[in-house]
């Protein structure tokens, strides 16, 4: 019974995770387009955003 009463909180919860990491995608994708940092097949821009801190 306990679950079963659970599930709905359960259901939304990922509905609203689903929403923040939507928001935390798009809000990435601004900093690295401020760092001029396109997409590339062979490496991957996070990457690249750290190490250019670093270097910054």
């Amino acid at each position: 019974m306990k679950c079963a009463a659970q599930e709905p909180l359960l259901y939304g919860g990922s509905a609203a995770f689903a929403g923040v990491t939507a928001a935390v995608t798009k809000h990435v994708g601004s900093i690295l387009a401020k760092l001029d940092l396109p997409p590339a097949p062979d490496d991957h821009r996070r990457v690249r955003a750290v190490l250019t801190y670093l270097r910054g």
